[in-house]
């Protein structure tokens, strides 16, 4: 299993619209890097969904449920998507803030590479996210 960080504006599609429709095809992704991570997906991978803009916080648990495949919509076969399926919310949120001032995050893609909206975590980055809110 792998753990990977999702960001989205909550104006585009928030944690809560997640909740209420319990799954949702995470499309969107146009990257090359964020694509490649997003095409390493496999189910059963826990993914942590993250809101950026103003809020700029760890907001809740997903995880995947599809195996990486063509986004339907797209009209193009490279855009890939994955199906996935709310599992918590994380109240109060993680802010990057403070994720920026713990050790284990100083190399991650989310402190270095603001911009990348799919990225992959440590086990141990995932379990200081998930275990800040049992």
């Amino acid at each position: 299993m792998n753990y990977w960080l999702c960001k989205t504006e909550p104006s585009v599609y928030s944690y809560e619209q997640l909740e209420a429709d319990r799954e949702t095809r995470w499309d969107g992704v146009r990257n090359a890097t964020a694509l490649i991570h997003l095409r390493s997906m496999a189910v059963g991978d826990q993914l942590v969904i993250y809101h950026s803009g103003d809020v700029r916080s760890a907001v809740g648990l997903a995880e995947v449920i599809s195996a990486p495949h063509a986004d339907p919509e797209a009209g193009d076969l490279r855009w890939t998507v994955v199906d996935v399926r709310a599992v918590k919310r994380l109240e109060p949120p993680v802010s990057l803030g403070h994720l920026k001032g713990l050790p284990e995050f100083a190399g991650s893609p989310l402190v270095r590479i603001s911009r990348l909206s799919v990225l992959p975590l440590t086990d141990e980055q995932y379990a200081i996210i998930a275990a800040a809110h049992p």
